[in-house]
């Protein structure tokens, strides 16, 4: 297995040591607890992160008030901590904050250490709340950029798209193919892992924006569920007729123009004009030629909702690889 230490990490080790450093150099008790602080609050993304930092910090600074009015009302012992969470945690998760639990009962259980409730206590563990999330927080403003990554996928799943499309041709023209189908499993694959990167990309936004990345793999997987519906149909095509043929150099014509741009109209007219030639052909002879007219009848249906589906989404004006290239037919 190979072994390699991402962004996070990084962050998350270099973060942990200057909010220990910082604390330590305050002289606060309990300094350590700091780094824990931020450990926790470094997420994969930047509104995660503050979400997330958000909770704990609001979990911890109840933890106080909670832990002066149990401990000194009641006691300083084990079976305190007990009744006072069996009430706390309710409170937080009523509160939305569940994700603070952990790291508030570190604050509880400083309090119940020290034996006794001071101002110079509440500031001390309110400083290690502050420099441990606050180091979080300043260490997550950087993200890489992923830009280069959803190239990649983009790029891979319409190059894998081609391929299926290309496999159909063949098998419409020769009634035959020895294609592994493995496309179909990598494109499912890639679609799931460029969605949650798409997504992850989202979520380092703080300032609301439209992702064209998230939508056009989205289109793309819409697509991708109509080409898998579609394989079924061609393959229960038993042999080679002229409108398979018709059907195959629209597919070929189609795969050619697979790309992110959006001028799926120019097809979805194409589609149409090919449908009432269909038509105006004479009715089959024979009940194999009529399921097989009716099996391409069905594959045209699927085929236009396919291309509407590009047609409706905004597209993408610029190619994502961002190479400057002359605009042409595109279909999807």
């Amino acid at each position: 297995m190979r072994y390699s230490i991402g962004y996070r990490t990084i962050k998350t080790a270099i973060g942990t040591a200057i909010a220990i450093l910082i604390a330590q150099q305050f002289g606060l008790d309990n300094f350590a607890s700091a780094g824990i602080l931020t450990i926790l609050c470094i997420q994969v993304t930047k509104k995660e992160s503050l979400r997330t930092s958000w909770d704990r910090f609001l979990a911890c600074v109840l933890a106080m008030p909670f832990s002066a009015l149990f401990f000194e009302v009641i006691g300083y012992h084990p079976i305190v901590i007990g009744i006072m969470l069996f009430f706390f945690i309710p409170l937080v998760v009523m509160l939305r904050a569940k994700e603070g639990v952990v790291t508030s009962t570190v604050i509880i259980l400083h309090i119940y250490m020290a034996n006794q409730i001071t101002i110079g206590l509440f500031m001390n563990e309110l400083g290690i709340i502050i420099i441990g999330i606050g180091v979080a927080l300043i260490m997550n403003l950087y993200m890489p950029s992923v830009d280069k990554k959803l190239e990649d996928y983009q790029g891979k799943i319409e190059e894998n798209f081609k391929v299926i499309f290309s496999e159909i041709v063949f098998y419409l023209r020769n009634g035959d193919s020895d294609w592994s189908g493995k496309e179909i499993t990598e494109t499912a694959r890639l679609l799931e892992e460029a969605i949650s990167l798409a997504f992850n990309d989202i979520e380092n936004r703080f300032i609301k924006d439209e992702n064209i990345y998230f939508n056009y793999f989205k289109m793309r997987e819409k697509q991708f569920e109509i080409i898998e519906q579609v394989l079924p149909i061609v393959t229960s095509i038993t042999r080679t007729v002229t409108q398979g043929k018709m059907w195959a150099d629209f597919l070929e014509d189609l795969s050619k123009n697979i790309k992110p741009e959006n001028t799926a109209q120019i097809f979805i007219t194409k589609l149409n004009e090919m449908k009432k030639e269909f038509e105006e052909m004479d009715l089959p002879k024979t009940r194999e030629e009529f399921e097989i007219r009716a099996a391409l009848l069905h594959l045209t249906n699927e085929m236009n909702r396919y291309l509407i589906i590009k047609s409706s989404s905004n597209g993408i004006k610029k190619p994502l690889s961002s190479v400057n290239e002359p605009e042409q037919v595109e279909a999807n």
